[in-house]
């Protein structure tokens, strides 16, 4: 995340620096793939303090929050805490969404069942026959039992082409 931290009317001391990038890293903690951050801290003629964080977060779309105080870090910590409770809902919101839809999955998953279908194969079958009679079933696959007793299946490839086992 690219963070850019502007002083307007005061002048910022590397302290201040790096406790207001401190402040903005801490809301990484939401994963929420944050581009970039500018933090703007405005001094006004009555010597207020005005702190202005700005985010852009891809899926949201840009976050601005602003506080204003007597205290430069009472400022920066109230607009942190604000942002941190509106990141922290939208976070929230996310993964309820992707909670609900993995729930989906799960149900959908739930609802395949087996269905025991019996197995006729007791007269022997030339491999023509079986062919014909497996054609006109419809079925996917048939086992029978060729003329030498042996199991065998027959089947549709994916090609369109009958398979033998």
């Amino acid at each position: 995340m690219n963070i850019t931290v502007v002083g307007r009317n005061v002048e910022l001391t590397d302290a201040m620096k790096s406790h207001i990038e401190k402040v903005v890293e801490e809301v990484e903690k939401y994963n929420l793939n944050i581009h970039f951050a500018n933090v703007i801290i405005e001094k006004d003629k009555r010597d207020f303090f005005t702190a202005e964080i700005v985010m852009n977060i891809p899926s949201k779309g840009t976050v601005v929050v602003h506080y204003k105080d007597k205290d430069m870090y009472a400022a920066l910590d109230k607009a942190k805490d604000k942002l941190e409770k509106l990141l922290r809902r939208y976070h929230d919101k996310i993964t309820d969404y992707k909670q609900e839809k993995l729930e989906e999955l799960i149900v959908e998953n739930e609802e395949d069942e087996i269905v025991e279908m019996p197995l006729d194969i007791e007269k022997p079958l030339s491999i023509d026959e079986a062919i014909e009679e497996f054609k006109k079933s419809g079925l996917y696959f048939m086992v029978f039992k060729d003329t030498h007793g042996e199991k065998r299946v027959i089947y549709r490839r994916k090609d369109g082409k009958l398979g033998l086992y």
